[in-house]
């Protein structure tokens, strides 16, 4: 289970990327990057976020609390931008939020002490099995917090939902878009992270984390008629990907080859 928080001060917005995250300090009194739910991708973005997020964790890779957090706009009232507004007002209601990593740094891999190979590896393969297409060097989302690694902003993961056309099809891929990884060139154990990962994300597992989606994120797609429906969609996608994991296994392996 997630824990839900409450919003009770807008601390600032990170002007980043599409989404516009911001700072907030929630009724725990611990502070958050809250995704919202009002801006860019809207739920699909949240929905990858939490589903890629709470697979990391599952396999023991560094992922900040992800929490639920309930937002009234209001708190928000003091925010100059009125482009920003408008995401707050459409953002009323349930998003989500990662714990903040106060003090972090953004992973460089020209200056940065070098990852470790068979962590490298799980990273890739785990971003591989989600189809993260942001963890490249122009855009590596990995932060050094108190000399360890984090993995962060999932919402570009799994973009088979953005059309539901032959998603299932779409699950076999061997994802190409690897070849872009930052951390492909130090991932030189992708059969062992096959090997030790997949049987982690067993059909329990995989529904466990479909089902902490908020039936208010589904059910918006013309070809489900329940959310049930849509959420039996995101189970099968996942585990026919997982099936297929020689698939993205092999071509990470091709082009990591380039690299020795």
């Amino acid at each position: 289970m997630l824990r839900t928080v409450s919003a009770t001060r807008y601390v600032t917005p990170l002007r980043e990327g599409g989404s516009v995250p911001a700072i907030i300090e929630a009724d725990d009194g611990q502070l958050y990057v809250m995704k919202f739910i009002g801006a860019g991708q809207g739920a699909k973005a949240l929905i990858a976020e939490l589903i890629a997020g709470e697979l990391a964790r599952v396999l023991a890779l560094p992922m900040p609390e992800i929490v639920f957090i309930q937002f009234d706009p209001m708190i928000g009232r003091s925010e100059p931008n009125p482009e920003i507004q408008d995401i707050l007002r459409a953002s009323a209601g349930l998003n989500l939020g990662l714990r903040y990593l106060s003090g972090s740094l953004a992973f460089d891999p020209n200056i940065t002490p070098t990852v470790a190979q068979t962590l490298a590896s799980h990273i890739v393969w785990f971003d591989a099995y989600v189809t993260n297409v942001d963890r490249t060097a122009r855009n590596v989302n990995m932060l050094l917090w108190e000399e360890n690694l984090w993995l962060i902003d999932h919402g570009a993961c799994l973009y088979f939902h953005h059309t539901w056309t032959d998603y299932l099809a779409r699950s076999q891929s061997n994802f190409p878009l690897i070849k872009d990884h930052v951390l492909l060139p130090l991932a030189t154990n992708l059969a062992e992270a096959d090997l030790t990962l997949r049987p982690q994300i067993t059909p329990p597992i995989i529904q466990q984390i479909v089902n902490l989606i908020p039936t208010a994120w589904l059910g918006h797609e013309a070809q489900f008629t329940t959310p049930a429906d849509h959420r039996a969609a995101y189970v099968t996608y996942l585990q026919r990907r997982l099936e297929s994991s020689s698939q993205f296994v092999q071509e990470a392996q091709r082009v990591h080859a380039q690299f020795v």
